[in-house]
């Protein structure tokens, strides 16, 4: 029995627990830290990024610098309210900015765009010659009639 009325005390003790910690990262990055990230965070990111020619948002080279800030604001505002860092409002604010700003990009993080025309010239131009170089020895062949048993 004593083990029965142990093995309860450990589970009450750890559903207190839960909801304690639970409570606290709620009551200390609430609204205020959301509004603050908004604010602070997000207004410099708006205006590094309207910098851009909207073309150049896929382009990682051109956007890595403005996220590592973002990412790094979030996580001073993080530090000054007590808040953990990374949290659920903090993922749910990156989901909304990758929405907006980078929905449209590929996996890789790379702006698509084409090989310069000194690579795609020869994947055109080679397949044509050999298409046409063939056709003429099939008719040079078949105009030949000696040799065809």
């Amino acid at each position: 029995m004593g083990s029965q009325t142990g093995s309860a005390l450990q589970k009450q003790t750890l559903l207190w627990f839960i909801i304690v910690s639970q409570c606290v990262s709620a009551l200390g990055c609430g609204p205020h830290y959301e509004y603050a990230i908004e604010e602070f965070c997000l207004a410099k990111f708006r205006l590094d990024m309207q910098e851009l020619d909207q073309r150049q948002w896929c382009s990682w080279e051109d956007t890595v610098e403005f996220y590592g800030e973002l990412t790094n604001c979030t996580y001073l505002v993080a530090l000054k309210m007590d808040c953990f860092w990374p949290n659920r409002l903090v993922d749910e604010f990156f989901i909304q900015v990758h929405r907006h700003y980078f929905q449209d990009c590929s996996l890789s993080g790379r702006l698509l765009r084409d090989p310069p025309n000194r690579i795609l010239g020869p994947f055109i131009v080679v397949p044509i010659l050999v298409t046409l170089l063939m056709t003429a020895l099939v008719v040079w062949r078949s105009k030949r009639s000696e040799g065809i048993v």
